[in-house]
């Protein structure tokens, strides 16, 4: 084991071990977070523009965050989604887009209904009172769902609240600048229920899918050691048994 070829590999290991070690260090230094959001500090209304800009994604702990803005409804643009659960029932959402700059909008859930005849006068209605007047509006921010495929006999359906997806069938969109997360309405309008959307658990300090990653480098680590002992300790033991084959046969 004192040889040359094996105290290099030690190094090589002492080298690999030493990186492994410092991952599994800058996991767990993410695995902690030293400064969490205060309790019920998504239940405070802060305005739209303070918690995340047009395009962006939406973070982690602002997920469900209470916000308010203003701006006018785009008439036409009014869509329903479906497979939409208010309290364990199956519904619709309407939804709308929400022009809250000269170039820039949001999706916005407006409500919800069990019907599908009541969420299209919905939507007849708001297309009426759509005349660009401004109007506030305050909810929950909430990440895009991504877009789902529709069913084959309803290509035009769509199940998922994806401000990607209904930016595809809205109008006047050219330059448009989209905010990736959608805005669900507290107060529902056009004869629909509110939303039912409670505050977001609070989230736990500890990440534990990195402290579990950081065990598994520590674990990499000392797998660099144990490799470089067995390594060693059989080349040893060929050594050792060829020694003594051959001074078993000297002496026959």
């Amino acid at each position: 084991m004192l040889r040359g070829r094996w105290i290099g590999m030690l190094v090589l290991c002492l080298i690999v071990a030493g990186v492994f070690a410092w991952l599994g260090q800058w996991q767990l230094e993410r695995a902690i977070e030293t400064d969490p959001p205060p309790a019920g500090a998504t239940e405070n209304v802060r305005p739209l523009a303070e918690v995340v800009e047009p395009g962006e994604y939406l973070a982690e702990p602002l997920v469900g965050q209470r916000v308010e803005t203003s701006g006018s409804w785009v008439a036409d643009d009014f869509v329903i989604v479906s497979s939409r659960f208010n309290d364990d029932v199956s519904g619709y959402w309407v939804t709308g887009q929400l022009r809250v700059a000269e170039r820039t909008s949001i999706a916005v859930a407006i409500g919800w209904t069990a019907d599908r005849d009541v969420a299209q006068d919905a939507v007849d209605t708001l297309n009426e009172d759509a005349d660009g007047s401004v109007v506030e509006v305050t909810g929950r921010i909430i990440s895009d769902e991504g877009p789902s495929v529709p069913p084959e006999d309803d290509p035009h359906r769509i199940d998922r609240m994806s401000p990607a997806a209904l930016l595809s069938v809205w109008h006047d969109v050219e330059g448009l600048e989209m905010y990736r997360p959608y805005l669900a309405s507290s107060t529902a309008s056009a004869g629909l229920t509110d939303i039912a959307s409670p505050a977001p658990a609070e989230q736990s300090p500890v990440n534990w899918l990195n402290v579990f990653y950081a065990a598994e480098w520590a674990i990499f680590a000392g797998f660099a050691f144990y490799l470089w002992y067995r390594l060693a300790k059989d080349a040893w033991e060929r050594e050792v048994e060829e020694f003594e084959d051959s001074a078993a046969s000297e002496t026959a």
